[in-house]
């Protein structure tokens, strides 16, 4: 007999709360999308302010203003590194202690830590740069700490017939993210063009030194904006009713945000207060009890995870090497000022956001409850591959001398599959599968295994396109990292075929209790 507190949250019409709460969880994707990707273009900035070697000849395809490969995997890697903490540490915290408690910790840790990138120490390049690096390195800690416990807590509060589309609004959130970052840097570049507009073929001004930590810091204001809301939130019930076994408190904390009155919801036997906890499930995590149940779910969350992010994070932060031919081309490095060059990047990825990332996550949010979250991740995965095959076998060939209108189109086609696909659902799907007092752990395992790919693809692909003398070499690399990408893809829609189960239309307790049967589940 299901507790009348979960049949009513499974049951519930889709009501303000909801969407409130898709804001809330959604402000700390938002400011993980803003920080992790307003990167390519505060890399121009950098790469002008601090590596200007001053030359007294001007060739476009010198080394000037490049900033070194193992520097920029250094900036790179380490708010991944710090992710793959973060989602570990507060996954697991969001069972033990709960999911309310450490989800405001997660998110001051992003705005702090934020504010401290853009006031990294001194102004020398050593001393900024290994500062920004220890400050991104915490606010990667703070955003890995937000995507185990805001699906969590969406998962949780949501219906079973529209769970899906709430989660995914939430991940959506990162669309949003991304445009922002691409606007404020466009506009921060333009400001400080307009008050200045210095010569490229002279020293770079010392007032750009500020333009790169404002764009770090403003990303900061959504996320204290919410700050206060997520403190106010209760416990989900079903972290009360099924972990604490509090099914009073939990009936009460729905009480408190859902359209619902406590008689309703209220338990009428004492016996049902202890329902929440069945005896012969309270095996621990590191158990082989748990391995045996729920390992095969865990091994496809994470694995599917691991691969969409080599894919999605390659592309994504290093979209500025992949078109540097298209802006190069159309804006030579010399005939353009350190705050066009950072502009023309951000209104390169604003262009790509707007016309396929946000789209993407929308037909998720549209479909995934109609077509199911297996569906969508094998059709992602496939559609991409395609892409990247055909941009990648003929790009010696072809498209590394036509790099036109064409080769953004395809490009921009695997931003909107990824997110019309596996990049969101490998975010929804953890948030289904596994018991409640295991959830948050299990979707922090899942992401961290995904940060440890996204490490993987950004760094490698970074210093496949990395620089810009031996052209020919550099070609063919990208050749082969972007067939490798099709690879990638393929072996990603294998796994989801042979391992992923659909959770559509099912409670979350639906899921753990088929799993708890030992019964296999079927798509």
């Amino acid at each position: 007999m299901a507790l009348k507190v979960l049949s009513a949250l499974d049951m519930a019409k889709t009501q303000w709360y909801h969407f409130k709460a898709i804001i809330i969880a959604g402000m700390g994707l938002f400011t993980d999308a803003y920080d992790l990707f307003c990167i390519p273009p505060i890399m121009r900035l950098l790469g002008r302010i601090y590596y200007d070697h001053h030359p007294t000849t001007f060739d476009s395809h010198d080394d000037n203003f490049v900033i070194p490969a193992l520097v920029v995997s250094a900036l790179v890697g380490f708010p991944l590194l710090g992710t793959i903490l973060g989602q570990l540490l507060f996954g697991r915290l969001g069972d033990l202690v709960g999911r309310r408690h450490v989800y405001g910790l997660s998110l001051m840790v992003m705005v702090l830590s934020s504010i401290g990138c853009g006031f990294s120490i001194c102004t020398s390049t050593t001393c900024v740069l290994v500062s920004l690096g220890f400050f991104r390195f915490l606010l990667g800690v703070g955003i890995g700490g937000d995507y185990p416990l805001s699906a969590t807590i969406m998962s949780e509060f949501a219906n079973k017939k529209t769970r899906g589309s709430f989660i995914a609004a939430v991940f959506s959130m990162q669309g949003f993210g991304i445009l922002a970052s691409s606007i404020v840097t466009i506009v921060v570049c333009a400001v400080f063009n307009f008050a200045s507009n210095p010569d490229p073929k002279e020293a770079t001004p010392d007032e750009a030194d500020i333009a790169w930590r404002l764009i770090l810091m403003l990303g900061a204001i959504p996320a204290a904006m919410t700050y206060y809301w997520r403190m106010m939130m209760p416990e989900t019930a079903r972290y009360t009713a099924l972990v604490e076994l509090n099914v009073a408190q939990a009936a009460k904390n729905m009480e408190k945000v859902l359209a619902v009155s406590l008689s309703e919801i209220a338990e009428d036997e004492p016996d049902l207060l202890t329902m929440g906890q069945n005896p012969a499930s309270s095996y621990p995590f590191f158990s082989k009890e748990f391995l045996r149940l729920h390992g095969p779910d865990l091994f496809s969350c994470a694995a599917n995870w691991f691969l969409v992010d080599i894919v999605f994070y390659s592309s994504n932060l290093f979209q500025s090497q992949i078109y540097r031919r298209y802006i190069d081309q159309k804006y030579p490095k010399y005939n353009v000022n350190l705050y066009q060059d950072a502009l023309h990047v951000a209104e390169l990825q604003a262009i790509v956001t707007i016309c396929s990332t946000i789209p993407g996550y929308w037909f998720t949010v549209y479909f995934i409850d109609r077509i199911g979250r297996r569906r969508i991740q094998m059709m992602g995965f496939f559609v991409m591959a395609l892409v990247y095959f055909s941009i990648g076998i003929p790009y010696t060939t072809h498209w590394a001398k036509h790099t036109d209108d064409g080769f953004m189109v395809l490009y921009g086609l695997t931003f909107f599959f990824a997110n019309f696909g596996p990049n969101t659902t490998t975010f929804i799907v953890p948030a289904e599968l596994f018991p409640a007092r295991f959830r948050s752990t299990c979707h922090g395992v899942s992401g961290a295994l995904g940060k440890v790919g996204a490490l993987m693809g950004s760094i490698g692909f970074l210093w496949a396109a990395h620089g810009q003398n031996e052209e020919d070499r550099k070609t063919k690399e990208i050749k082969m990292s972007l067939i490798g990408l099709g690879v990638v893809c393929f072996l990603g829609l294998v796994v989801t075929y042979l391992f992923t189960p659909e959770t559509r239309g099912r409670s979350l307790e639906e899921n753990e209790n088929e799993n708890e049967n030992g019964n296999e589940q079927h798509a």
